[in-house]
């Protein structure tokens, strides 16, 4: 009898082993919300130019020749192809937004461009184009639009962004996702706020994660994802593990160093 319920033990024990941890699913309770609450977590946003973003901006209207101020050239530099071959390859002309928030443009000279999102700085150059040329097309991009993801990430790095905004969710998706050893529960993300800095969380298991002001991420922010209690533990543990073999190893050579004086002494 003692027998049989010890090995229900070790098969329940097992069962709960091979069971998915509740900490590793996403969204968790999504589907009990009613359409109130999820219409509640609703938000946009619309990504804003900010000091040290590299700008490209290109002037176009029928006639091309009377934008050609407004274009400076593209300018080319070398790549080293090989030991003995190179290539030049050629990059638009890029706009550095300074610390308080200005371009230099030609023609038009010093224009704010922090605080608009693309859309509008876009409209506010092409009002200011239409004094010097009829109907012009002004496209402007952030070409240094990036996101840092560290931590227990299947590809930490830098994500670079072509679109006017990304969630979370999507820098997640494309790092491969988070790894089995990630704290779902505590997401960090540090954020620069007009030079100084500051820090948010976000729980990935609570479907208020779409409300939250985190959800939306912004040029330069970094997401951090920490260890589980179960890595950290495993981590400690390694570490005393090695800790005891390093002393264990010196305590054998100490031994087999003294064994061999006292071999020879007696000899």
């Amino acid at each position: 009898m003692r027998a049989k319920i010890f090995s229900l033990f070790l098969f329940l024990l097992f069962l709960g082993s091979c069971s998915v941890p509740k900490d590793v699913a996403y969204f968790q309770g999504i589907d009990d919300l009613t359409d109130a609450q999820i219409e509640g977590m609703s938000q946009t946003y619309i990504s804003e130019i900010c000091p040290d973003d590299l700008l490209t901006i290109t002037v176009t209207a029928w006639d091309p020749t009377v934008v050609t101020p407004f274009n400076p050239p593209p300018y080319s530099y070398a790549v080293q192809g090989g030991a003995s071959t190179s290539s030049s390859t050629s990059q638009l002309h890029t706009y550095l937004v300074d610390q308080e928030g200005y371009i230099n443009f030609p023609v038009i000279g010093r224009i704010k461009a922090a605080g608009y999102s693309k859309q509008a700085f876009s409209e506010m150059l092409q009002e200011k184009i239409t004094k010097y040329v009829q109907e012009p097309i002004v496209n402007v991009q952030i070409v240094n639009y990036k996101i840092i993801m560290m931590g227990e990430i299947s590809r930490p790095g830098k994500i670079t962004v072509q679109n006017d905004r990304i969630t979370i969710l999507d820098a997640i998706g494309q790092s491969g996702d988070l790894t089995i050893n990630a704290n779902r529960r505590n997401i960090l993300i540090i954020r620069d706020n007009n030079g100084q800095k500051e820090r948010g969380r976000i729980d990935l298991t609570d479907p208020a994660l779409f409300a939250s002001p985190y959800y939306y991420l912004r040029q330069n922010d970094v997401v951090y994802v920490e260890p589980n209690d179960a890595k950290k533990r495993n981590a400690r543990y390694s570490q005393a593990q090695q800790y005891n073999l390093t002393i264990f190893s010196t305590i054998l050579s100490t031994v087999s160093v003294i064994s061999s004086i006292i071999i020879a002494t007696t000899r």
